[in-house]
This record gives C-alpha cells, sequence and structure tokens, in this order.
C-alpha cells in the first residue's frame, strides 16, 4: 500500500518516475523530485536491496540522461553484471557503458566478470561483454582481454564475430602493439559470406592498415585478390532483398570495399594495377540516377584518383564528376567540386573540358557551391585562357548578388595580376573591377594599378582618358575614383591634348574645365573618406599649374576646405592655399609627375620576399591617410615622446620601429651609430623630419616656418604625392651639399642619412647553427670608425625536402648589447637547399674588447601543417667583433 502512495520508493516503476518529472511545472520541482528518487536509491543501496536493483539502476540512467550526478550507483552495475540472469545482466552492462568511461579506476573492478562473460555459454550473454567492452574498454583492459576476442573472432554465430570484430577495433586503437596478433583472423573475415560480418571485417582492415605498417604490407600481398572478388560479387550479384538499397546491392559493404582498396593502393603500382579493372566496371556499370549510385560513384572516383597513374581512368573519373556538375542536387554539386579541386593536380588538361560547366557552377544560386566553384576556376585559368575565363567572371561581376562581390572581385584582381598578358589588357580589366566593385576592392589591388600604370609610360594618355570616361559613369566607387583622381593630377594634360591615342581609343573633347569638374565632383561628394579627399586636393595643387587658366577656380575649392572638420585637410588646405597664392615661382617644381615607381620592388613586398618600408594594408585605421600604424611586436614609443632618435630595447623579425609621420620608415636612422640628440631639439617639432637632428650652425632657423624659402629651389620635393596617399612607396629626394639638414615641405628635403658604407675590416663567416634540417650563416660587416656596432647577414637553408612556411627568426642577448633586427627578406623557406632566407642584424656592444657577442636563437616554423621550434646559443662569434 504504501508503494502505491509513495512514487518515490525504491518498487517504483521506471515509468511512474518518468511520468512524476514530466508533471513537474517548474525546474525547482523537478529538482525536488530527483533529489527524493536519489534519496530512495541510496536508501535501497545501503539495505542491499537484490529484488529491485535493476530497476533501481533504470532510473539511475533516467536520471544520469536528464543531466544529474549518479556517480552513486557506479557499484550497482557491477553487482548486477554479476548476476547469473540475462536481465539483470542486460541492464547492468547498459549501466555500465552510460553511467561510466575508460577514465573510470571503478572500471577495472568489472574485468574479471567481462573475462567470465565473454566465455559464457550463452551467446547472448557473450554478445553483452562484447559490446561493453568495444565501447568503454581502456588500454588495460584491451590488453588482458584481447586473447577472448581473439578467439571470439571465429565463433559459430555470425553475430558474435561481427561484434569481436567491432570490439577488436576498439582494442587496437587503444593498443596498437596488439594489431598483429589479429592480422591473421581479419584476413579470414574478408572471405565470410554474411554481409554484416564481412562489413566489419573490411573496417577492421582499414584501422589495422592506420596503426600497423606489418598489416598494411600483408593485406597488400594478400588480400586485393580477395577484395576485388568480392566486389566484382557484389557489383554482378543478382537481386538480394535483405541488402539491397534502390535497386543496388548492399552499397554500405559497396563503399567500405572501395575505401580499403583505396588505402592499399596508395603508393603501390603493383596493387593499383590489380585494381584497376574492377575500378572500371563500377565506375561504368553503377546507374547514377539515385543517391546510392552516386555515393558509389564519388568513393570510386576518390579510389581511382589516389592510385597511382593510369590516365585512362582518371578521365573517366572526371567525366563521373562532370556528370555530377549538371545534377540538380546540390549537395552533389558540391562533393564534384571538391573533388576536382584535387583531380586538377593529378589531371588539369581532363578538367580543363568541364570548364564550362564549372563556369555555371559559379553563378549558381547557392552561396557554397559559388564559393567553391570560383575556387576551382582559379585554378584551372593559365596563360592560353585567361582572357576568355577573365571575361565570363567580370560579365558576371555586373549582375551577381552584392555579397558575393568582394570575393568575386578579389579573385578577378588576383588572375589579371598573375597572367596578365599586356599591361593594357590588365589596365582594362582592373578598370572594369573597379567601375563594378571598386568599394569591394582592397587597398593593394589599387596600390598595385597605380604603379604598373606609372610604369606603362606609353599608356598614361589611354589610361587617363579611360579612368576620365569611367568615373563619369561609377563615380560612387571609391576606389575607383582615387585612380581617377591621382592619373588625372598625374597626367591632366595628356587628358586635354589627345596625346598618346591608340588606335582601339574612340575621339573624346576634354577641356580643362571638365578635367577639374571630374576632381571637384569627388571632393564634393558626402561619401568620400579622408584618403579620397586628401588625393583630390593633391591632383588640385598639381593641377592648378598644368593648368594656369583654371587657377582661379581651383584655389577657390582649395580654400572651401580650409574650413574642414577634420584637421589634416583643413592643414593641407591652408598650406596648398598658400603655395597656390605666394609661391608662384615654386609651385611647378614642387608638382613635378612622380618619378616612376620600380615595380618588382613593389611586387616583391606585397609577394613577402622584400621587407616593405612601411605597410598600408595591415592595422592601419581608415582615418589614417598618411600610413601611420602600430608595431605589432616592436616595443611601443609614445608618439609625443620621440625626443631622441634611438628606440632602444628587443627586437623581433615581425617588428618594425614608429614610422614617422609622413609615412617615412625612421629604421634607417634607428639602426645606425648612437647618436646624442641636441639640446632642446624635439624631432616632433619638426612634422618634416626624417629624423636627423639639425646641426647646430642651423638652430637659428625655426622648425615650424614650413612656408620658408630656402636657398636652392631646384629639388623636386615628391613628399606631397605620399601625403595624399598612403599607398605609394615614399620617393627619395636629394639636396646640393651644404643646403640645410632641415626637410623645408617647399625647400626639399636636407641631404638624407644615406646607408652607413660597409667597407671596413672584413671578417670570417662562420656556421652560428646547425640541425639536421636546417643551416645558419653569419656574415659580418662594420661601419668605419665604429667598432662597437656590428652588421650581421644571417642566411638561413633549408636541407630537407619539405617547405618551411610562417618562418619566424627570433633572438635574445645580454644587457651589455643593444640589438635591431629588420625584417625577413620572406616567411617561406624553399625546400632542399634551393633558396634561402636573409635577415640583417644590427649588433652594438657597449663592453667591446671586454666582452665577447654571445646570444640565443630561437627558430620557428611550420612543416606539412605543423609547428617546429628549434633554439640554440651561439658562442663563436669572432673574437675581434
Amino acid at each position: 500500500m504504501d508503494s502505491i502512495m509513495n512514487p518515490f520508493s525504491s518498487s517504483t516503476r521506471l515509468r511512474d518516475l518518468i511520468r512524476a518529472v514530466r508533471a513537474c511545472k517548474t525546474a525547482a520541482e523537478e529538482r525536488a523530485a530527483i533529489r527524493k528518487e536519489c534519496a530512495s536509491i541510496r536508501a535501497a543501496i545501503s539495505e542491499n536491496d537484490q529484488d529491485y536493483r535493476h530497476r533501481n539502476l533504470a532510473k539511475l540512467m533516467f536520471i544520469h540522461m536528464l543531466g544529474y550526478p549518479t556517480h552513486f550507483g557506479q557499484m550497482e552495475c557491477l553487482k548486477l553484471i554479476a548476476s547469473p540472469g540475462f536481465p539483470e545482466k542486460r541492464i547492468g552492462y547498459l549501466g555500465l557503458m552510460l553511467l561510466l568511461d575508460e577514465r573510470q579506476e571503478v572500471l577495472m573492478l568489472v574485468t574479471n566478470s567481462i573475462k567470465q562473460d565473454l566465455n559464457h555459454t550463452n551467446q547472448y550473454i557473450v554478445g553483452l561483454a562484447l559490446c561493453a567492452l568495444g565501447n568503454i574498454c581502456s588500454a588495460e583492459m584491451a590488453r588482458d582481454l584481447a586473447p577472448e576476442v581473439e578467439r571470439l573472432l571465429q565463433f559459430r554465430d555470425p553475430n558474435i564475430r561481427k561484434k569481436a570484430a567491432l570490439c577488436t577495433i576498439r582494442i587496437i586503437k587503444k593498443v596498437p602493439d596488439l594489431a598483429e596478433n589479429f592480422i591473421n583472423p581479419a584476413v579470414a573475415l574478408l572471405k565470410e559470406k554474411h554481409h554484416g560480418v564481412l562489413l566489419t571485417g573490411v573496417q577492421l582492415c582499414m584501422d589495422m592498415c592506420k596503426v600497423s605498417t606489418e598489416a598494411l604490407e600483408h593485406f597488400r600481398k594478400n588480400c586485393i585478390g580477395i577484395l576485388v572478388k568480392v566486389l566484382k560479387d557484389l557489383a554482378n550479384s543478382s537481386y538480394a532483398p535483405e541488402y539491397e538499397i534502390s535497386g543496388i546491392s548492399d552499397p554500405f559493404l559497396h563503399i567500405r570495399l572501395l575505401k580499403l582498396l583505396r588505402e592499399l593502393g596508395q603508393g603501390d603500382p603493383d596493387a593499383s594495377d590489380n585494381m584497376n579493372d574492377i575500378l572500371a566496371q563500377v565506375a561504368t556499370k553503377t546507374e547514377s540516377n539515385k543517391n546510392t549510385g552516386n555515393a558509389i560513384l564519388y568513393e570510386c572516383v576518390a579510389t581511382i584518383m589516389s592510385l597511382e597513374d593510369n590516365s585512362g581512368l582518371r578521365v573517366l573519373a572526371v567525366n563521373i564528376l562532370g556528370r555530377f556538375l549538371s545534377s540538380r542536387d546540390n549537395n552533389i554539386r558540391y562533393v564534384a567540386l571538391n573533388m576536382l579541386m584535387k583531380a586538377i593536380i593529378l589531371d588539369s588538361q581532363a578538367v580543363q573540358r568541364h570548364r564550362a560547366t564549372i563556369l555555371e557552377c559559379v553563378k549558381d544560386s547557392d552561396a557554397s557551391i559559388r564559393k567553391r566553384a570560383l575556387e576551382l576556376v582559379y585554378l584551372l585559368i593559365n596563360e592560353s585562357n585567361v582572357k576568355s575565363l577573365t571575361k565570363e567572371l567580370v560579365d558576371y561581376l555586373e549582375v551577381c548578388d552584392p555579397e558575393f562581390k568582394g570575393e568575386l572581385s578579389t579573385k578577378i584582381c588576383s588572375i589579371v595580376e598573375k597572367f596578365s598578358p599586356e599591361k593594357i589588357w590588365y589596365i582594362d580589366q582592373m578598370l572594369k573591377v573597379l567601375s563594378e566593385a571598386g568599394n569591394y576592392v582592397k587597398d593593394e589591388v589599387w596600390h598595385a594599378l597605380i604603379v604598373v600604370i606609372t610604369n606603362a609610360s606609353n599608356l598614361h594618355g589611354y589610361t587617363v582618358r579611360s579612368l576620365y570616361k569611367t568615373v563619369q559613369t561609377a563615380c560612387e566607387q571609391e576606389t575607383l575614383a582615387r585612380v581617377a583622381v591621382w592619373c588625372i593630377g598625374e597626367y591632366g594634360e595628356l587628358l586635354v591634348s589627345n596625346v598618346g591615342m591608340l588606335g582601339v581609343e574612340d575621339p573624346v573633347t576634354v577641356t580643362e574645365v571638365d578635367a577639374v569638374d571630374v576632381v571637384e565632383t569627388v571632393i564634393q561628394r558626402h561619401s568620400a573618406d579622408l584618403t579620397t579627399r586628401a588625393m583630390c586636393l593633391i591632383a588640385l595643387l598639381k593641377l592648378s599649374s598644368r593648368f594656369p587658366s583654371c587657377s582661379k577656380r581651383i584655389n577657390d575649392i582649395v580654400i572651401h576646405q580650409k574650413g574642414s572638420l577634420v584637421l589634416e585637410l583643413q592643414q593641407r588646405a591652408i598650406e596648398f592655399n598658400s603655395i597656390i597664392e605666394k609661391h608662384g615661382r615654386i609651385r611647378s617644381a614642387l608638382v613635378e609627375r612622380m618619378p616612376v615607381l620600380d615595380e618588382a620592388t613593389y611586387s616583391g613586398r606585397r609577394a613577402g620576399s622584400v621587407p616593405p618600408a612601411f605597410s598600408t594594408s595591415q592595422g592601419v585605421p581608415s582615418k589614417i591617410p598618411k600610413g601611420v600604424a602600430k608595431p605589432t611586436s616592436a616595443p611601443l614609443v609614445d608618439l609625443l615622446d620621440l625626443s631622441s632618435d634611438e628606440i632602444p630595447g628587443p627586437s623581433s623579425s615581425d617588428g618594425a620601429f614608429l614610422q614617422d609621420l609622413l609615412g617615412v620608415d625612421l629604421s634607417s636612422s634607428s639602426q645606425g651609430t648612437n647618436r646624442t640628440p641636441n639640446n632642446g631639439t624635439d624631432v616632433l617639432l619638426d612634422l618634416l623630419s626624417i629624423g636627423t637632428p639639425p646641426s647646430q650652425s642651423q638652430s637659428d632657423s625655426s622648425p615650424f616656418d614650413i612656408l620658408q624659402s630656402g636657398k636652392d629651389n631646384k629639388t623636386s620635393v615628391t613628399v606631397l604625392d605620399n601625403l595624399a596617399s598612403n599607398s605609394a612607396p615614399s620617393a627619395k629626394t636629394f639636396s646640393p651639399a651644404g643646403s640645410s639638414s632641415m626637410m623645408d615641405l617647399l625647400d626639399g628635403f636636407g641631404p638624407s642619412s644615406s646607408a652607413p658604407e660597409t667597407n671596413g675590416p672584413s671578417y670570417p663567416s662562420i656556421v652560428a647553427f646547425e640541425s639536421s634540417s636546417l643551416k645558419l650563416t653569419f656574415n659580418f660587416s662594420k661601419e668605419p670608425g665604429n667598432l662597437q656596432s656590428t652588421l650581421i647577414e644571417a642566411e638561413f637553408m633549408n636541407k630537407s625536402p619539405d617547405i618551411y612556411s610562417n618562418f619566424v627568426f627570433q633572438t635574445a642577448v645580454p644587457k651589455f648589447l643593444q640589438l635591431h633586427l629588420d625584417p625577413a627578406s620572406s616567411s617561406s623557406l624553399p625546400a632542399s637547399g634551393n633558396g634561402s632566407i636573409t635577415q640583417k642584424l644590427r649588433v652594438s656592444n657597449s663592453q667591446h674588447g671586454k666582452k665577447p657577442l654571445v646570444m640565443r636563437i630561437r627558430i620557428n616554423y611550420k612543416v606539412n601543417g605543423k609547428d617546429v621550434l628549434e633554439e640554440g646559443q651561439i658562442n663563436n662569434f669572432p673574437h675581434e667583433l
């Protein structure tokens, strides 16, 4: 009677507990109900209630699935497993698998019970023990019970053999050394007629191949013929309702066999030859109108692509993938694109035949398919088809969804830069991209376009006319507007006079007023950002010299910007207004054309092979147009505390010293010999200083007089162009000897601090560090008259056959040494000594002659996706250093 009144007594059935928990209205009620039930179960456990032990454990499993702690019932599992009856054992083993895992120490207590059950006369109890062992066995249990499992692989009942095979997989994963004991039993399983046993046997062989080289070689020699026969019988078998799915006999076994053949055929030409015929048969006979057939065909293609060279089979496999691309099922098309990306490495010509279908996938409505197809098109492009494929992509850029424009434009720009056959075609394609998706294009793209334009002297007129016509219809594209404004400022007279007309051009009449109108429209556009407006001011200043008739109008536009709320634009407008009104005599010299930019150096910097003087594409806020960037690893320097040319502190290869406000790299000055700054001199006071303090003889000149006219006005100051954009490399200008060392905005640079000469005494090179895969050599030089400072060129050589990526060199020195590292020439080290990475170091020894150089190094890189760290200490520096 009490058990009926109390729903939480030990004799309560599981369904009553479930009903009581579901009746709870709040989480608090549920917790209270679970607490009552757990208390009742604890009482039953303490009283050693054997009648309802299995019922209590079933309720504990339900409580466990609700997320409540049930560790107090773990021993009940062991007691039920030790019971003689099958129902109790079934609940015990189920609780064991659910409530415990291999990390529980109590699990060791059940090893003996499982061993007894593995030898039980009841095959159902044997099956329970195998199932539990296959789910939770630890390495210790695997070693203890492996002989029993090996024996059960030959048991009379197929269900026991199947469970034993699955249990064996768990055992060899926990203890790979035991795999050799199961080689012969695994081979025997491949000869089974029962599909369930055969399926688990194939899976067992696959897992054994992964953990044991001995097993892999044994299967290659003895099992390929067996597997080929099984697969052939399966492919040609008659109707079997027990295993058939969608008209195909046991597709799961089909796929497992193909995967095992792929594992055995990789890297073995003889094994690959033995399975060619059956793979061709499966590829041609399997129906592709159902998903089951497509799954088998996909695995067959993956197997063919993994085998040794067989061009005929690979063409057949690529054709199957081509059919997949025509399917209406998005999943089938996606996996086909993935496989084609692997196939293109093996047989590019076969994939090229399906180029049109792949291009159609670029226009698919599914975003994942579009992205994968675009990556595949990028791999397909070469010098012969670049024009046709680029045209297709550019045409699609005009109509594609806005969210896809960014990725598509990036790929097109990369294709054009990599495979461009001629500069005029490159310029045309880039203008099309900028006119359609200019707001999605990264800064380095239009930077590179300007570099190419400056180097194509015969195309300057054609380019500026094309930009003029394009910007009329696509003025809202920010990057297009920047390039157009820059080119009009540089080559405005070519636009007006139609100089350099090409046969492919249509005549166009542009007046000086029209050219100024374009720049005025851009600078007044409300969406124009700071960089664009600053470039417009530079262009207007240049046009004021090129178009004297428009000088008054240009000056009015510049004066209007004097009231800008942006300090940068306000300052430029004031300075440029002063140049136009008061310094007409030197204006033409100030606004000469930009020198031709070094295209090779710029390309090398983008590729990472040349250390950049400054970066504008990483870490630069969009509102700062001058290229000022915070170094990530260099010591932080307060912008308002630049009273010294020195920036002491530890160095790292991926850091750079803070650049000055004009984007001029300060590292050249900081690398030099130690200088004592003149008293009262603050570098920040001279915003246009390159880092060299003024000489004492010129201390009477005011650093604030930025509009002062000096003695020599012949020097062309190109820093104005650097003010306009954070993209172009800073141009170097030189003043005659004797001119002021302070840089004046109108009078040119002072004598720049050239790189120190290193024609001093020579020192022998040393092998600073050498391992089995890496060699580091140091070459030394010194500046004349500065014995404390040593210049070191580090050269890294890779002796292994693998390419090293993400290469980083770090070093540390004692306090009496000061060290500066320049960026490395590359972050990728070629394999087998086919190239090297160089990096320059400067070491200053304050204890020269007393203490030798000493250095600890650390080298990080990646090999095949794995991080590698090498460390060492260098003590063998030449004593005279």
